[in-house]
Formats: C-alpha cells, structure tokens, sequence
C-alpha cells in the first residue's frame, strides 16, 4: 500500500532555481518551485516524509500557535494559556475582553479574519501599555539608550534594533512569560552597543541576564 501524502500548496514561481518545502503559520505544507510535475513533487514528498511529520509535530506543540476558531479555543497572555470562549450577539461589532481567567470573543457575523484582527489588536496594546516601562527599567540598569520603540506584528523576528538604535517590537511577546519578554528588551538593548551576535555581544547580554540561555530554549516554544 502507498503511503498518504501529506496535503499541500503548490506555488510556483518561475524565477526560482530550486523547490523549497516550508510551513505557513497555520502548520500547512507550503511548496514553492519553479513549476515541476505532480509527479516530481510527489517524489520530493516521499523522499522528505519523515522530516515533514518531525516538522509538523514540532509545530503542533508550540504554544500561542494560530487559534482555532471551530472550538473553544485558547489564547496565550504572559505566557498563560487561557480559554477564548466565542458567544454571538445581536451588537453588529466584534468585541475581545479579557476577563481574569479567560477571553470572551463577541460577535454578531462570524468572521475569523476579523477574529484575528481584533486578537492582534489586544496585543498591540497590551504591548504598548506594558513594555515601554520595561524597556525603562533595563535602559536605565543598562545605560543603554533607544532612539524610539514601535511596535507591530512580525512573522519571523520577536524584536529588533536599527542602525540609529530604534527599537521595534512584535505585538505578540505579549503571548510570552514577562521574563521572556525582558529577555528579548535586554537583548536589542545590547544591540544599540554591537550590532552582531558575536562573542562581546553575548557576554553583555549575560552580564545582565545571565539565565539568558533559558529564555532563548523558552522562546523556542512559541510561535
């Protein structure tokens, strides 16, 4: 018996020289490639099985993953998972509350795309009402001092420093242990002092947080 092949999507984009396997941040198999065959990609899939299985169970257990709105779902809020509970209503608006042990989601239309905005949107302001005393607090125990701090939603970076040491943030640390959330503060602090991962950097990093290195295996689990 043929193994199942795992489900995915093909996107094909004639200016790559090679096929690329990824996942999106719902956990689905991405394809990108040139444009070869079905039968091609169906090698390639029988080929990397194992990895994609190992991949998928990875990403299957990282918290704050992407909600599941055909369930009772659950957010995570300092590193605390709690209970998103959806309640329709007659108010024709979208409204998120946090409300002590769990978020209550109103809606009149369902509409997960409004769903994830309005979740986005909790935590921008979580984020802006709660990291700049942070940042406050370590600039001032560092000496170390950002040009600005913004904040906004990113796939791939949890924060980040630029060459005129602005500070930028994503909204979702708010989903992270407040330990972890000072982590990554420290660490584009450090940033504004060396602009590299190196060995200075890091014994600055250190010098601060010397647990660092367990915060970085508990970012690890997020996503």
């Amino acid at each position: 018996m043929l193994p199942l092949l795992p489900r995915y999507t093909h996107i094909v984009n004639p200016s790559l020289k090679h096929t690329y396997l990824g996942f999106d941040n719902a956990g689905e198999l991405i394809i990108r490639s040139p444009g070869i065959s079905r039968q091609q990609l169906e090698k390639i899939l029988l080929r990397k099985a194992a990895w994609i299985n190992r991949a998928r169970e990875k990403i299957a257990s990282q918290k704050g993953r992407v909600t599941d709105f055909s369930g009772e779902g659950e957010l995570y809020y300092m590193g605390k998972p709690y209970p998103l509970h959806l309640l329709s209503h007659e108010k024709k608006r979208v409204s998120l509350c946090f409300e002590e042990e769990h978020f209550t989601l109103r809606y009149h239309a369902y509409d997960e795309a409004s769903f994830e905005v309005h979740i986005d949107r909790f935590y921008k302001e979580e984020a802006q009402r709660l990291v700049p005393a942070l940042v406050e607090k370590w600039t001032e125990r560092m000496q170390l001092f950002p040009t600005k701090i913004t904040f906004r939603k990113t796939k791939r970076q949890w924060g980040s420093c630029s060459s005129r040491n602005a500070l930028s943030f994503n909204t979702m640390m708010m989903k992270l242990p407040q330990n972890v959330i000072e982590y990554i503060i420290v660490h584009e602090l450090a940033h504004i002092v060396h602009k590299h991962h190196q060995k200075p950097f890091w014994d600055l990093v250190a010098a601060h947080l010397p647990e660092y290195k367990t915060h970085i295996a508990t970012l690890k689990t997020y996503r």
